[in-house]
């Protein structure tokens, strides 16, 4: 029994591995009630058992990877280590290192609403030209109380049941201690190995994010099994575009799809492009784009937007292609679609990459960016100069224009009130040459979702906290509209409304893996060369600037990976996004579920709760695979190769 004692440091790393797991599991369910509506759908309590099965291999990764040099000082076979001071060190260590995982799980956890994902190093990127973010997460702290009040409590209680081993120096024979803890290494080294990789199977390689959906039954569900963690170590510094050889002939490839567009014959038609891209404005919160919501009782928070739909063509099924403001940008004014990762979050970035900006412009436009944050923020302005706007203004000149409130009008966290940049921004087009082409990005319906003070009367807290600020965000729009209505270049003008991505829901049609992308799309031209439609077509974001370049007859040739949705008919117009590893291509009236490899689900697109699997029982599957396959194959054939202008 006395040479027991020689391996009480490899009990104390068991049990104390034990613990992590628990914390990391604990964190798991914290995830699940706190974003209990995404989920609830599907989810039972043996369907919950499973994906934490699945969760195990993940948590066991990031738990070997994040403890590994704890382990080494536990184990390292140094007899005279046995000492309080040692093991105290120890301790600390592995509280800090655990806690801190179980602070980035929670964090996760609120965000996931926003993103429907992991978060992944892209995170980093993201936020680096933020002054703001201290504000926004002690808001968050309070929000999230109850997370705060957790993590507290476990990380004490991971202080308290922490177990050293109960050994002195001066117990031990040098020579034993040391082939003790050798073999103890022996033994935990192969075991942590495989665990890294993923368990002990015959995978040649290690476990990726996109793994976690073979325990998955829905891309979103995907984000449970994952851990916070592992997202975060598993990308860092790794290749965020690999390219398929599903077609190894280019003009086989071409013939099922092509991001390149003729040029139009005929003179171009030179009128102005408005773009709105409207900071978490889903359809969700449209009444007139849910006509057959709640019974068709259902009214909406958007009356002026609403009144612009009755004079305007949009869409039946109409999405964004990304869940973050980073992807709502690319997809809408350089036609470029979120997969795997935010496009100007990769090294792809740096390639030639054209938009409408730069299109136009090369046709005698002027063009100009508006955002009304401060200069920098979310690398709108580095995006804005790259795709070829000629301007850009943001929160610093709408402060220097003296006709308007100066920063009295800041809404303390993120930019300038919506009400007053968007009369800026009628203003300033108003100055302007034409024809020009603008774009603004719109900010009141973010997080931490509030209005100004004197219209909190008038637009109330109601189901969700953004529905007051939808209701702000809308009447600003028809503010808007009603200035420009008066400047001598609206007649002339085509004006795209969409939003950069969807955000809180409380209809579960809209938390669906594809509800989750519901965007508005609506396009309207005030000398009523459009006959207003709700028309029965699919259309996405990528979709703006083809369908705007075919309204303008744009006469060369250029690449763009959405298509001219009016000028396409009905059963031809699809749409595509990506979601934690798994491609969704919406065509022929099906949502098709493909992880890069084979299909993991199809759906009626009017199967809107996605209930019913039809995998092997559609006609069209086999060809919506092989169209998918040609547009992701394009997609990262054209990013790695510098190819995304002609």
């Amino acid at each position: 029994m006395k040479q027991l004692k020689y391996i009480a440091p490899l009990v104390a790393v068991a049990y104390n591995m034990i613990l992590a797991y628990a914390v990391y599991m604990l964190a798991r369910v914290a995830y699940l009630l706190d974003n209990w509506t995404h989920f609830a759908e599907n989810m039972t309590f043996s369907h919950f058992l499973s994906l934490c099965r699945g969760g195990l291999v993940f948590d066991t990764a990031a738990l070997l990877v994040t403890n590994g040099l704890w382990m080494v000082l536990m184990l390292l076979p140094l007899w005279l280590k046995e000492r309080f001071w040692y093991h105290r060190m120890c301790r600390i260590l592995f509280v800090t290192i655990n806690g801190l995982a179980l602070v980035a799980n929670l964090c996760d956890a609120a965000y996931f609403p926003f993103t429907m994902r992991r978060t992944t190093t892209t995170v980093f990127s993201e936020f680096q030209n933020e002054g703001n973010l201290g504000g926004i997460v002690m808001k968050e702290l309070l929000h999230h109380w109850y997370f705060v009040v957790l993590a507290v409590v476990v990380i004490y209680g991971l202080w308290r049941l922490y177990r050293s081993p109960r050994m002195e120096a001066k117990w031990l024979s040098p020579w034993r201690y040391a082939v003790a803890m050798v073999l103890s290494l022996a033994v935990v080294t192969p075991l942590a190995i495989g665990g890294i990789r993923g368990g002990f199977t015959k995978a040649v390689r290690p476990i990726t994010v996109s793994n976690a959906n073979q325990y998955a039954e829905r891309p979103s569900e995907a984000a449970l099994v994952l851990n916070t963690p592992f997202s975060l170590y598993r990308t860092i510094g790794k290749s965020v575009f690999v390219v398929p050889t599903y077609y190894h002939n280019e003009a086989t490839m071409a013939a099922i799809y092509t991001p390149v567009h003729a040029a139009a014959e005929g003179p171009m038609k030179k009128k102005n492009v408005v773009v709105l891209i409207v900071e978490s404005f889903g359809r969700e919160y449209i009444g007139a784009l849910n006509r057959d919501l709640e019974q068709g009782t259902y009214k909406g928070y958007t009356p002026c937007v609403d009144s612009l739909i009755g004079r305007s063509v949009t869409f039946k099924y109409s999405f964004c292609n990304g869940r973050k403001s980073i992807d709502g940008m690319p997809s809408v004014l350089s036609s470029i679609p979120m997969f795997v990762e935010p496009f100007f979050l990769t090294p792809s970035a740096m390639n030639d990459v054209g938009g409408l900006a730069s299109m136009l412009a090369g046709e005698g436009y002027q063009t100009a960016f508006f955002h009304g944050a401060q200069r920098g923020s979310m690398g709108f302005q580095a995006f804005a100069t790259k795709t070829g706007f000629q301007h850009y203004y943001g929160r610093e000149d709408f402060n220097q224009d003296k006709r308007f409130g100066s920063d009295e009008d800041f809404d303390g966290t993120w930019a300038i009130w919506d009400e007053p940049f968007m009369q800026y921004y009628a203003t300033k087009m108003g100055e302007m040459k034409q024809p020009f082409m603008t774009a603004l990005f719109t900010a009141s319906s973010h997080h931490p979702f509030v209005i100004p003070e004197k219209y909190k009367q008038r637009f109330p807290e109601e189901q969700l906290v953004i529905h007051k600020c939808i209701r702000y965000t809308d009447m600003a729009i028809g503010k808007f509209f009603q200035t420009a209505s008066r400047q001598p270049w609206f007649k002339n003008t085509i004006f795209v409304l969409t939003s950069d991505h969807t955000n809180l829901s409380n209809h579960p049609e809209f938390q669906s893996d594809l509800g989750g992308f519901c965007s508005p799309i609506i396009i309207y031209a005030p000398d009523g060369s459009l006959t207003p439609a709700i028309e029965d077509k699919v259309a996405q974001q990528i979709d703006i600037l083809p369908t705007v370049m075919g309204l303008l007859n744009y006469p060369k040739p250029y690449c763009a990976f959405g298509i001219d949705v009016l000028q396409t008919a009905g059963k031809d117009t699809w749409a595509v996004n990506y979601l934690n590893g798994i491609y969704q291509y919406v065509k022929y009236g099906y949502v098709l579920q493909f992880d890069g490899q084979k299909t993991k689900a199809i759906y009626r697109l009017d199967d809107r709760l996605m209930q019913r699997n039809l995998k092997g029982r559609v006609d069209v599957e086999q060809k919506m695979v092989r169209e998918l396959k040609a547009i992701i194959q394009q997609y990262m054939e054209r990013m790695t190769q510098n190819r995304l202008k002609l």
